[in-house]
């Protein structure tokens, strides 16, 4: 934390407070709203370097880059901040108090967030891969700095997950009384984005095409699209939810490239729309959430009524169900330079006037023994095949096979004998039985592909 003029003392308006100040690494899009928001909007942009009020004043006093000579779209003010390209003359400047991680990635960054933690700064990141993929560890880091820093060490990551949505804080702060029992997000505004035009009718590559040339899917859209950036979100809400370190790659993730306009047509039928749902869920035992924990990212059927099917465009939305709220849900822009940068900020301020959490993920229980990612649900499977005689009753023999019990069958109208689509919805059972399933039928001679199947939420 930074010094004030009596240590170890609440200080009075009258006392003169030392600005916060920052260290800043990375300068791209999300980096310069923090600046601009930092130094335009909050007072780090002042001449004085004192202040009478009982926050600190945050100042970004430097801002690490590859290079220095690169056009910048924001305005950096050289009188108060300096552009540097080596990272430790961030880590290691003893004036620096905070380090602010916007460069993303899990090598450089890592290396950069776990020395400024060792020696003793403050930090806050967006970095959702860097969190997810090494959250005991960090844990374990935080810990150590802060029994040698005498607990003055916070890390803050609200803008890790859903953007400028405060889920993170929530989910510290609000649900300390509480027993969460699930919680199911839209944390990609990208693919949301996609899908709500393919609801329209657009087909995927077109849409594809579309996001890319718009700025809001990467030349390589793998993380996006076959849903990989959600499933870092999960496990990072998963931890906070119920306490339990789910390791990335155990994640059962499925992304939206299988998902057609044709799924749209029959979801509308059904009431529903389709949306890339990050879940974790205490599976039910005895009539009570208290079973194993399950983590998983697939496209849903989404009821219309439901709180997620109301985010659209880029927008993200996360629902939690919980003992004493019910069903809650936090919705907002979950993407983009000011909505990301206004969370970091939030941060930032909690670092300053002492209230980011000391520990930043309270729950903390078994990561092993508590996770069954073979998860329950009821599922929705489309079936392309050429058309002949036998097929549903083949389709039946084979659900029965491996105990899933069908729920309805809905089917178009066939205008094209050689291709033509049918959906099977089925009753709850397991994601093994349902993909051994579409294996099966995979393998007939009628089936043109092999099925593409989603989980469905249930209606209220």
């Amino acid at each position: 934390m930074p010094p004030t003029a009596n240590a170890g003392t609440m200080p009075s308006p009258t006392h003169l407070v030392r600005p916060l100040r920052i260290g800043m690494i990375g300068a791209g899009t999300v980096g310069g709203g923090v600046y601009e928001i930092v130094m335009n909007r909050l007072g780090g942009g002042s001449s004085s370097s004192t202040t009478t009020r009982t926050t600190p004043t945050p100042i970004i006093t430097k801002i690490c880059v590859r290079d220095a000579s690169k056009p910048r779209n924001f305005h950096v003010d050289p009188a108060r901040t300096k552009i540097v390209t080596d990272i430790s003359s961030v880590i290691n400047d003893p004036e620096i108090d905070l380090v602010v991680e916007v460069a993303g990635g899990v090598t450089f960054a890592k290396d950069a967030v776990y020395a400024s933690i060792r020696g003793g700064k403050s930090v806050v990141t967006a970095n959702k891969a860097l969190i997810a993929e090494n959250m005991d560890e960090l844990i374990a880091l935080l810990g150590e700095a802060n029994a040698n820093n005498r607990g003055g060490v916070r890390f803050g990551y609200e803008a890790s997950v859903c953007g400028g949505i405060p889920v993170i804080h929530a989910l510290q702060s609000c649900y300390a009384g509480d027993v969460i029992n699930e919680v199911m997000g839209i944390c990609n505004g990208t693919t949301n984005y996609m899908l709500g035009k393919m609801e329209t009718g657009a087909e995927y590559d077109d849409v594809l095409r579309e996001a890319q040339d718009l700025g809001f899917a990467e030349a390589d859209p793998s993380a996006d699209v076959e849903g990989y950036d959600v499933r870092a979100k999960i496990a990072i809400l998963a931890k906070l939810a119920f306490g339990v370190a789910v390791p990335v790659d155990s994640i059962p993730c499925m992304g939206i490239t299988n998902v057609s306009v044709v799924d749209f047509a029959y979801a509308k039928s059904m009431g529903c729309t389709i949306k890339l749902v990050g879940t974790a869920v205490r599976k039910s035992r005895f009539g009570e959430y208290d079973g194993a924990l399950s983590v998983y990212v697939s496209p849903k059927l989404v009821p219309d009524d439901h709180l997620l099917a109301s985010a659209t465009g880029c927008g993200n939305a996360v629902a939690i169900n919980s003992a004493n709220l019910g069903l809650a849900s936090y919705a907002g822009p979950g993407a983009g330079r000011y909505p990301t940068a206004n969370s970091i900020v939030s941060d930032v301020m909690r670092v300053a006037n002492g209230t980011c959490h000391a520990v930043p993920f309270p729950l903390s229980r078994s990561s092993v023994d508590e996770i069954d990612n073979d998860y329950d649900s009821a599922f929705y499977i489309r079936i392309s095949f050429q058309d002949g005689l036998g097929i549903v009753r083949t389709i039946g023999e084979l659900a029965e096979s491996q105990g899933v019990s069908i729920h309805s069958i809905l089917q178009q109208p066939i205008t094209d004998r050689m291709a033509a689509d049918t959906v099977v919805t089925t009753e709850s059972c397991k994601l093994s039985q349902v993909k051994a399933l579409c294996e099966l039928i995979g393998r007939e001679e009628f089936a043109l592909s092999t099925p593409v199947f989603m989980p469905m939420i249930p209606e209220y």
